[in-house]
C-alpha cells in the first residue's frame, strides 16, 4: 500500500470543516496540520494547529487545501504552488479575474503540482446522471436549461464576510449561483451573448441579492438563471430540455436538509393524448457524494499526474468571467455600484 498524502488545511471555518471530514474518511489521504485565525474549540483532533498559512505549507504536507475568504485565496494558493504543493481551493479563487490569472501563471510555472477548484455541484449524483443522460443522447441535442438557486438568509451573522465587497467581491450570484453558472458550461459550453438583471432587492448589503440572467451560445442554446438570497423557501432546480426529451434535477440533499430531497425526472415528448402531460420516470437521492468524489479526483491526479477533469482553474477562469459580464450586462446595476464605491 502506498503512503497516504498528507494534507494541511487552511481555513478551519464550515468548508474547512467539510473537508476535514473527507480527509480523515479516505485511506489514501492523512491531516497533518491546519489554521484558522479563530481556533475551533472541539474537532481537529490528532492534527498540528499552526498560526499561519505559510506554517501549514511548511509543515511537511504533500497537499494544501484553501477554505479562507475569496479575498485570501490566492496568495495562499500561489505560495503553496511555489512551495512545492499541490493545490485543492474553494470557489470562488479570489474576487477578479486578475486573482484567478495569478493561480494560473503559478500553475504554469509549477509544472509537477496539480491546481483543483470546488465545484461539486458537478459531482452531485443527480448532476452526474442527468450528464449521463445527456450524453448517450437519447433525447437529441439540448435546446435550453433553465436554473434556479436560491435561500433565504445570510448566515444568521451580522458581520459575515460574504456582505463586504472587498473580500467576497460579489454578492448571491457570485456566491452560490456562480454553481449553476459552472454547471451551464459543463452541459452547453461558453456563452457569447448575455442580458441581465441584477439587484439589491431586499437585504441591507452592499452585493446583490438576486441576480436574474438569460445566455446565449454559438449554437443557439440558451440558459435561463435566478440566483436569490430572497429565495424562502429553499430551492435547487435545474432543467434541461431536449429535443425529444428533457431531464430535471429537482432538490439538493444539503448537510442543512433546507433543500428538498433531490429527484431527478426524465421523460420524452410525445404527440399523442395529453401531449402535454408524458409519462415520467422519477429516481430518488438521498445522499451527496461529491465531497467524497472531488477528493478521490484530486487524490487520483496527485498519485498518476493526469489532469483534473473537473474544477479546472480555467473552469474557474470562465466562469468567473461569465459571472462579471452578467453583472456588466445590466448597465443600471453597474451604476448603483459605482455610485456607492
Amino acid at each position: 500500500m502506498t503512503k497516504p498524502i498528507k494534507f494541511g488545511i487552511v481555513g478551519l471555518g464550515k468548508m474547512g470543516s467539510t473537508r476535514e471530514i473527507t480527509i480523515r474518511e479516505n485511506d489514501e489521504t492523512i491531516l497533518i496540520s491546519g489554521t484558522d485565525p479563530n481556533p475551533p474549540t472541539n474537532g481537529f483532533k490528532d492534527m498540528q494547529f499552526l498560526p499561519d498559512y505559510k506554517s501549514v505549507i511548511n509543515s511537511g504536507v504533500d497537499a494544501v487545501f484553501v477554505c479562507t475568504p475569496n479575498r485570501f485565496i490566492p496568495e495562499v494558493v500561489v505560495a503553496a504552488l511555489d512551495a512545492g504543493k499541490h493545490v485543492f481551493c474553494e470557489k470562488p479563487p479570489g474576487i477578479n479575474l486578475a486573482d484567478i490569472e495569478k493561480i494560473m501563471e503559478a500553475e504554469k510555472r509549477n509544472p509537477g503540482q496539480i491546481v483543483k477548484i470546488g465545484f461539486n455541484h458537478r459531482y452531485h449524483f443527480g448532476i452526474m446522471e442527468a450528464k449521463k443522460i445527456v450524453d448517450s443522447g437519447k433525447y437529441g441535442n439540448i435546446l435550453w436549461m433553465r436554473g434556479i438557486y436560491g435561500k433565504a438568509e445570510l448566515f444568521g451573522k451580522p458581520n459575515e464576510w460574504r456582505h463586504d465587497p472587498s473580500i467576497a467581491g460579489g454578492g448571491i450570484l457570485f456566491d452560490q449561483g456562480i454553481h449553476m453558472i459552472d454547471l451551464f458550461r459543463y452541459f452547453c459550453g461558453e456563452f457569447t451573448e448575455i442580458k441581465s438583471m441584477c439587484t439589491t432587492a431586499y437585504w441591507d448589503i452592499p452585493l446583490e441579492d438576486n441576480v436574474f440572467a438569460l445566455l446565449r451560445n454559438n449554437k443557439g442554446q440558451i440558459s435561463m438563471l435566478h440566483s436569490s438570497f430572497t429565495q424562502w423557501k429553499h430551492r435547487f432546480l435545474f432543467e434541461i430540455f431536449m429535443e425529444d426529451g428533457y431531464v430535471i434535477v429537482d432538490g439538493m440533499p444539503s448537510a442543512s436538509r433546507s433543500y428538498r430531497d433531490e429527484w431527478i425526472i426524465q421523460g420524452q415528448k410525445h404527440t399523442g393524448f395529453a401531449i402535454g402531460n408524458p409519462h415520467e420516470e422519477f429516481t430518488f437521492c438521498n445522499t451527496d457524494p461529491s465531497w467524497e468524489l472531488e477528493l478521490k479526483e484530486f487524490v487520483h491526479c496527485i498519485k498518476s499526474g493526469s489532469p483534473v477533469s473537473n474544477g479546472t482553474t480555467l473552469d474557474a477562469y470562465e466562469t468567473m468571467r461569465l459571472v462579471f459580464r452578467i453583472y456588466e450586462a445590466d448597465k443600471t446595476f453597474v451604476e448603483k455600484q459605482s455610485s456607492k464605491l
